[in-house]
């Protein structure tokens, strides 16, 4: 054998073994592409509803520590934390809302499930003087009105402010009517 032929062989070897190797490398990493990817799909897809919770958990068993005339608003404190909604009348009313929220379906439909609001009044003294508890049922029984209220000031859309504005400022560039009118009153 020539040296020439020898040389031609061994080229075509290593030809034949890099597109062996190539294809073994290339289909091996797409596979593994392919599976990680597969992998992580599916592991990020939970079956597990999410669900949304806004206030104070466990509005309905935090209730049951407290008592009319014997707990003080730093019991309250304590117990609920700050209140949602705060108001001072003659007597302190404190509000504390508890609201859970689910998706029902994977298409995203959200169903509300908890929905307790709880009013505390507060007397001069700092006790409790009275508890009301809202539960969902309670939201379900209210019943609107049927009767039809009539609108005093209708809302103007958008674009009627708009051309309204233009149209005061077309008239009165400098403002100057709009200051005689504040000085004349």
């Amino acid at each position: 054998m020539s040296l020439s032929v020898k040389i031609e062989k061994r080229f075509l070897f290593l030809e034949r073994f890099t597109k062996l190797l190539y294809k073994f490398i290339y289909s091996l990493i797409m596979k593994s592409t392919f599976l990680i990817s597969v992998f992580l799909v599916i592991s990020n897809c939970s079956l597990n509803l999410v669900d949304d919770h806004h206030g104070v958990y466990f509005i309905e068993k935090k209730v049951k520590k407290i008592q009319v005339n014997s707990t003080n608003k730093n019991d309250l404190i304590r117990i609920f934390g700050e209140p949602s909604v705060k108001s001072t009348f003659d007597n302190d009313v404190w509000i504390y809302i508890e609201r859970k929220i689910t998706n029902t379906h994977f298409i995203g439909k959200r169903e509300l499930i908890v929905n307790n609001v709880l009013v505390l009044e507060i007397d001069q003294i700092g006790l409790l003087s009275k508890i009301d508890f809202y539960n969902i049922d309670d939201m379900n029984k209210i019943e609107l009105d049927k009767d039809n209220t009539t609108i005093t000031s209708k809302k103007r859309s958008f674009v009627y402010d708009f051309l309204a504005s233009m149209r005061q400022k077309i008239n009165d560039p400098l403002g100057v009517r709009k200051k005689r009118r504040e000085v004349g009153q």
